[in-house]
């Protein structure tokens, strides 16, 4: 089982990959993870990684494709694996398509979990972080024992910018306008499944489990 994991901010495609990857014993593999990865192992594209993102600047799309590339070589994904974070455009879609193709590991599916503006707010501006030892409440879902305290070591908890809602809404507006040519690239492939991500975890993940049931896709 080879699957594409996408979704907004808030969409909780992190989480589900990951429980994917439990479930059916296969990989989870994050962009971010295996960049760091790179550079901290000081792989070729690794180093040439570390010296777009120490200048701020985005890592092209060949360095990124080379070193999913090279994590795509490993022994653990030959029974399956859910990208998570890849591919952000058409040009990343179709450079993996190529490689997969190169490969011969064509992607199962593409999964886009679809998740409503109000419900992301909601999610990620009641977040608090705590100033000292960096841990992470939700006012509604997991709120500290006393309001405004860490429970660990009873720093102050404030709401780190990216969790206001104005800048909430911008990113969602930006991730809109980047994915829309995406979703109507694997639209077009035949590929594209859709779940909402209104809904709790346990729900999400039984919704992909059903949907990839009903195309027939083995689970393993």
């Amino acid at each position: 089982m080879r699957i594409i994991l996408l979704g907004g901010p808030g969409a909780g495609k992190g989480t589900q990959a990951q429980k994917m990857a439990e479930e059916y014993s296969i990989a989870h593999i994050a962009t971010g993870d295996i960049l760091r990865q790179s550079i901290k192992d000081g792989t070729e594209l690794g180093v040439k990684a570390k010296s777009y993102m120490d200048k701020g600047q985005l890592v092209p799309d060949d360095v990124v494709i080379g070193i999913i590339k090279e994590r795509l070589t490993q022994d653990d994904i030959q029974s399956g694996f859910v990208l998570d974070g890849f591919p952000r455009t058409v040009p990343q879609a179709e450079a993996l398509s190529l490689l997969t193709r190169e490969l011969n590991m064509p992607m199962d599916a593409v999964i886009n979990i679809k998740t409503s503006p109000d419900v992301v707010v909601e999610r990620l501006s009641g977040r608090r972080t705590c100033r000292d030892c960096q841990t992470v409440y939700h006012i509604f879902y997991s709120p500290p024992k006393k309001e405004g305290k860490c429970d660990r070591c009873d720093g102050e908890l404030y709401q780190r910018d990216d969790d206001k809602e104005e800048t909430i809404r911008k990113r969602l507006k930006v991730y809109e306008n980047q994915t829309f040519p995406l979703l109507e690239y694997y639209k077009t492939s035949g590929k594209l499944l859709e779940v909402s991500g209104d809904v709790s975890i346990a729900e999400v993940f039984e919704s992909i489990v059903q949907i990839l049931r009903k195309e027939k896709i083995d689970l393993g």
